[in-house]
């Protein structure tokens, strides 16, 4: 992106106050997350307290039914939930644009069996496909990341696949082909940066979408496994109900940090889309 492409990028996006607020929040929550070990002095995995114990001047967010330090847990739960996330976001948006490049741009026979896998793969319902994988393999961080980044592919590549058509037969490109240039230089160093817009905005989708799916996985047990923590499996502690009514730092904490991450990276992401839209030229 050009100098002045970028200032004009930047100069929309702030005009998005939420957004901006959002990105300030993210980029706190993350630091914090990075700060982990020198924010606390406790293990996340070891006791270092009593039982169930309520917010108090050590635990600042009380401990856990074994006594860990919620506040340490929580920094280390969110850093795993993101890195779940972004991994999961970079392995299915690398999969979608080769495919959506591929079958946009060749056409032909490996069009129609691209887009009949993309079908196939979309056709089951997304959290049963989910559910599915994660019963199949053993859980842990490794499996929710491959599992996250191999069912979220089929709408980067529809999406990648749309732009590729609408662009192949531009002047610019029969011109390359004229001059003979491989296929290999057209697809990466023409129609690729001239699609990464939208496939950045619809990748803010599917990391919220992912970080969202590691929770739900990791509470239900086919997800990160204790003693590791996630925000998934701190959620865990509110299937009790004496945990859900009477013991909501045990809960509440990591249940707010979910929904400032998919709002902040919801919020952030529309931004982004406004941003890049042609026609906001002003």
């Amino acid at each position: 992106m050009q100098t002045s492409a970028l200032q004009a990028f930047l100069g929309r996006f702030r005009r998005h106050r939420m957004a901006v607020i959002c990105l300030y929040l993210l980029v706190c929550m993350v630091a914090a997350c990075l700060l982990g070990p020198f924010l606390s002095p406790y293990s996340p995995t070891t006791k270092s307290g009593g039982f169930s114990a309520p917010p108090d001047a050590q635990h600042i967010l009380g401990t856990d039914k074994i006594g860990r330090d919620l506040f340490t847990r929580l920094l280390h739960a969110t850093r795993i939930s993101l890195a779940v996330g972004l991994l999961a976001t970079l392995i299915s948006t690398f999969i979608g644009i080769f495919l959506g490049l591929v079958s946009g741009y060749f056409g032909g026979l490996a069009d129609r069996l691209l887009m009949s896998l993309t079908d196939m793969v979309m056709s089951f319902p997304y959290i049963l496909l989910i559910l599915v994988a994660a019963a199949i393999f053993e859980p842990g961080f490794t499996s929710m990341v491959l599992i996250l980044g191999f069912v979220n592919w089929p709408g980067v590549a529809r999406l990648v696949r749309g732009n590729v058509l609408s662009l192949r037969n531009t002047n610019f490109i029969q011109n390359d082909r004229t001059a003979g240039m491989k296929p290999a230089y057209i697809l990466f160093r023409e129609i690729l940066p001239n699609t990464m817009a939208p496939v950045l905005v619809y990748a803010t989708s599917v990391f919220a979408l992912s970080i969202l799916d590691e929770a739900a996985l990791s509470y239900l047990g086919m997800g990160v496994q204790p003693p590791s923590p996630s925000l998934g499996n701190l959620l865990s502690g509110a299937e009790s109900l004496s945990v859900l009514t009477g013991k909501p730092w045990m809960w509440i904490p990591a249940g707010s940090v979910i929904i400032l991450l998919v709002v902040c990276i919801n919020f952030i992401g529309d931004a982004m889309r406004d941003a890049m839209d042609p026609r906001n030229l002003a």
